[in-house]
C-alpha cells in the first residue's frame, strides 16, 4: 500500500454519531492519499464498534489510537496519534467538525516547509447539527448556505466562509482579524517540527493547548498561514461538560510562561523529562 502524504489526527470522546459524520465527510474528500488517525480519549464500546464498521465502508485506512478515560487528557492522546501518523504532514481536526470536499486538499497545496496552516471552523446550531445525514455529507448539501438556511440558519458575515472562493476568498484570508494560530479543529504542519517542540504539553486539560502548541512552533521559528475562508469544515453543537475554570486559568499560567521565556520545548510532552514529575 501506498504511504499516505497526510495523516488526518481526528480527536474524539464518546460521540459516536457525530464521529460517523465527520468520518462520512473524509470518504467524500476530493483527495485521497490520506489516513485517519483516531486520538480517542478513552470512548466506550459503541465508538469501538463504529470504527470496525466504518473500516469496510470507507476508502482510507482507519488507525486507532485510544487510552484509558482519565478525565480530559486529549493532550496525552493528541501526543500519542502524533507518533502514529505514517505521513510527513500531519492535519488536525476534531470528530465534531464536518470536512468540505475539498478540505485536505486545501491543507496540501497550502502546505509548505517552514509554516503551520491555520483555519477555522462555521459553527451549527444543534437542530441542524442534528438533522446532517450520510447523504447530505457526500453530497454537499449542508455545505451550501441556500440548504442551510432552508432548515433554519440565520444570515450572517460568517456565511461568506461557505460562498467565498478566487479572490474574495483570498482578500477574506488576509483582512481577517483572527490570528492565524494553531487550533485543534483545523491546523496542519509538518510532523518533524511537531516533534521538534515535543507535541503537546500533557499537564494542559481543556482550554488552549492547541495554542500553546502553536505558540511553541513560533518560538521554533515557524511562520502562520491564515486559511479560515479556504479550508471549510461544518463544527457540529455539542455539550462541553469538561470545560472547567481551574483547567482554563492553569493553561493560562503555562502559556504566559512559555510566552515570556519563549520556549520551543515542553518537558511535558511526548517525550518525558527524567527531572520531570
Amino acid at each position: 500500500m501506498q504511504r499516505p502524504k497526510i495523516s488526518i489526527i481526528i480527536s474524539t470522546y464518546n460521540s459516536e454519531a457525530w464521529l460517523e459524520k465527520v468520518m462520512w465527510s473524509y470518504e467524500a474528500q476530493t483527495y485521497k492519499n490520506f489516513e485517519m488517525v483516531i486520538a480517542d480519549d478513552g470512548s466506550k464500546q459503541p465508538t469501538f464498534d463504529l470504527i470496525e464498521q466504518m473500516k469496510f465502508k470507507v476508502s482510507y485506512p482507519i488507525i486507532h489510537v485510544w487510552h484509558e478515560d482519565n478525565g480530559f487528557q486529549k493532550s496525552q492522546i493528541l501526543n500519542k496519534a502524533i507518533q502514529s501518523c505514517n505521513a510527513d504532514y500531519i492535519l488536525m481536526s476534531d470528530g465534531d467538525c464536518i470536512a468540505r470536499k475539498d478540505y485536505v486538499e486545501v491543507h496540501l497545496n497550502e502546505s509548505e516547509e517552514g509554516y503551520f496552516l491555520s483555519g477555522g471552523y462555521f459553527m451549527l446550531p444543534m437542530h441542524i447539527s442534528e438533522l446532517i445525514t450520510k447523504e447530505d455529507i457526500l453530497s454537499q448539501r449542508c455545505f451550501d448556505v441556500k440548504w442551510l438556511k432552508s432548515h433554519g440558519l440565520t444570515s450572517s458575515f460568517k456565511n461568506n466562509k461557505l460562498t467565498s472562493t478566487g479572490l474574495k476568498r483570498k482578500v477574506l484570508n488576509a483582512i481577517t482579524p483572527t490570528n492565524a494560530s494553531w487550533n485543534g479543529h483545523n491546523a496542519s504542519g509538518w510532523k518533524k517540527d511537531i516533534l521538534a517542540i515535543n507535541g503537546f504539553d500533557e499537564r494542559m486539560q481543556y482550554g488552549g493547548q492547541d495554542r500553546e502548541l502553536g505558540e511553541r512552533l513560533f518560538n521554533y521559528g515557524l511562520k502562520s498561514k491564515q486559511i479560515r475562508y479556504s479550508a471549510i469544515c461544518l463544527h457540529l453543537d455539542h455539550p462541553r461538560g469538561y470545560k472547567t475554570q481551574e483547567s482554563i486559568d492553569k493553561n493560562l499560567a503555562i502559556r504566559a510562561t512559555t510566552k515570556s521565556d519563549r520556549l520551543k520545548w515542553t518537558d511535558y510532552g511526548i517525550e518525558k523529562s527524567k527531572t520531570s514529575d
